[in-house]
Parts: C-alpha cells; structure tokens; sequence
C-alpha cells in the first residue's frame, strides 16, 4: 500500500480546519480546577460537551469534509473503540453518506448505542483483529472511502483546532496533558502548541495496562506493549505505537507518563465532584498524572478531558467505590 510520507502538520492546516468545521464542533470550555495550594493550578479542556461527546469530531469533520465528492458519495468506513467511529458517523450523516465501522466488540454499549443512532451500519471484531485492521487498512466486506481514525493528516489537522483554544483561554500554559491511544489527539494539539508557543511541554498519558509509546520513548524506537489488558480505559492505549504514528509524534511530545487503573478512577470521581463532568477513563488520564505528581514546572497545567462516553451504569460504579 503506497502511503503518503509522514510529514509535520501545518499550522495553515489547522486554521483552516477551524473554519471548515466551525459549524460542527463546539468551541469548548477550558475551566478550573480548585484543587488547593497542594496541586499544579489545573485546567479542563472540556471536549466531553463536543455533539458526540469526544473530541474525535473534530478530526472526522475536517477529513469528511476534505474528501473528493467521489470518494464521500462511495460512502466511508473506519475503525473505532467508539469515539471516532461516532466522529466519521456524525460527519457523514451531515453529509448525506453511508458509514460504516469496525468496532471493537467490548466497547462501552453507550459507544455501540451512539453509533448506530447515527447511523452507522457495525461490524463488531475482537481488539486484536481491529488493531490489525488498523495497520491494512482494508477489511472484508467493508466498502467505501476508508477514514483512518488517526494517521490521517486531515484528522489530526481537525484535533489541532483545539490547540489553537487553548492558547487562546490559556497564552500562558506551562504543560498540556493529553491521552495517547493512536496518536492523533496528541500530534494534532502538539502541532499547534509548538508552532505558536513552543516553550509549552506536551505530555502524554497512558493507562499502565497499555502503555506502548512511554516504552517506546525509552527505546528510542516504536515498541510493542505485549502485555496489553483490557480495561475501562478503553479510549486509550494500545498494543504497540505504529512506526508512522512514532514518526508524528516523536518531535513533538517532551514525555509519555503511565497511570494505574485505580490513579485514573479517582481523577474520575474528583471530576464529577469538584467539576461535575463525567469522563470516560480515556479523558481522565491527563488529570491522574497531574494529581499524582508527576508533572514537574510552573505555570498553568492543562488536562484534555478527551471525551465522557462511558457507560452511566459503570460509571457510577466505578466512582462510587472508596
């Protein structure tokens, strides 16, 4: 398959993805956090409040958006935990074109709900065989335009957008805290910061069960994460970083942090609290790292609430213990 080369994202790109997708995405909040003098001064950038809930529409609406009239009326697929297969979903039925996706069979039922409500046919598989799918980009059966949901440089140009409201709400941001699955949240936002103010450090956080690109950082080289666990983190985190999504995000991203499940719990249960925001475990990451210590500086700390598609029924499970 005859790829495009990785190149760095423009910031051109990203302004003019603001304005293709200004009637689709909402500009979200960034909000405080009152954590007291004990804590970095923490913000919420709340992509949670997006139309689908995730952050991933502004990816899908800027790549359904720049797709030849020939390609989008074939109709698009693409692949999804849930949060971007609800993105190309949404952008498709605004532009009137079939979707379909490969999704990953535990989802959260609240992702698979949201998906076919708008519209997209399912093809349910086993994570293994959609981080597969990923790396062939093709499926059997599946036909139309493929979207991939984050080595895409449309995509990725869509999530920068958000860089842009953070420096806006925030010139002074010291860290921004972003989870890693893919790659693309963190190379989009990134690709932004560090073209208007690159003294602000971009981290990423992973879920200790799946934690390929803090090993891959350390190496010097992309990594596989061979004991990859299923958990309720499942916006994040993956079984290896993709050389391609290493070559993206290796010149951008100052570190790769790694939380435990019971970390990103409670950032969960201290953002409906203190916030009241729910958040998927994806989104409560970047937080966990931040009440954990290990984001080091001074100045404003910004934590990318990702996205609040969780089930209300694990959720409150999952906040509701000690």
């Amino acid at each position: 398959m005859n790829l495009p080369p990785v190149r760095p994202i423009e910031l051109s790109e990203i302004r003019a993805a603001r304005r293709r997708i200004a009637g689709t995405i909402v500009r979200t909040p960034l909000v405080r956090l009152e954590l007291g003098p004990e804590f970095p001064e923490v913000r919420l950038k709340l992509e949670n409040l997006q139309p689908i809930n995730a952050y991933k529409l502004r990816g899908a609406a800027n790549a359904v958006a720049l797709l030849p009239e020939a390609e989008r009326a074939r109709g698009v697929w693409t692949i999804s935990a849930g949060n971007a297969g609800q993105g190309v979903a949404y952008a498709a039925r605004q532009a009137g074109v079939p979707c379909s996706v490969v999704a990953i069979e535990t989802a959260p039922q609240a992702k698979l709900d949201r998906m076919r409500a708008l519209g997209a046919k399912l093809l349910l598989v086993p994570y293994a065989i959609a981080w597969k799918t990923l790396e062939e980009r093709a499926y059997p059966g599946v036909e139309g335009t493929f979207i991939h949901p984050f080595d895409d440089d449309d995509f990725i140009a869509g999530h920068g957008t958000m860089g842009l409201e953070i420096l806006e709400d925030c010139p002074d941001v010291a860290v921004v805290l972003a989870a890693i699955g893919g790659g693309g949240l963190i190379t989009g936002v990134g690709s932004a910061l560090k073209a208007l103010r690159p003294q602000t450090k971009v981290i990423g956080v992973e879920p200790e069960t799946a934690a390929p690109m803090a090993r891959s950082l350390a190496a010097g080289a992309p990594q596989e994460f061979t004991e990859w666990q299923a958990s309720f983190v499942d916006g994040a985190g993956g079984q290896s970083v993709f050389p391609r999504m290493w070559q993206r995000m290796q010149p951008i991203i100052d570190d790769s942090l790694v939380v435990s499940l019971e970390q990103t719990r409670q950032a969960m249960r201290m953002m409906a609290e203190k916030a009241r925001v729910i958040s998927e475990g994806a989104g409560a990451l970047p937080l966990a790292a931040a009440l954990a210590g290990k984001v080091t500086g001074q100045g404003p700390v910004v934590c990318v609430v990702s996205g609040g598609n969780v089930d209300l029924k694990t959720f409150c499970e999952l906040i509701d213990r000690p």
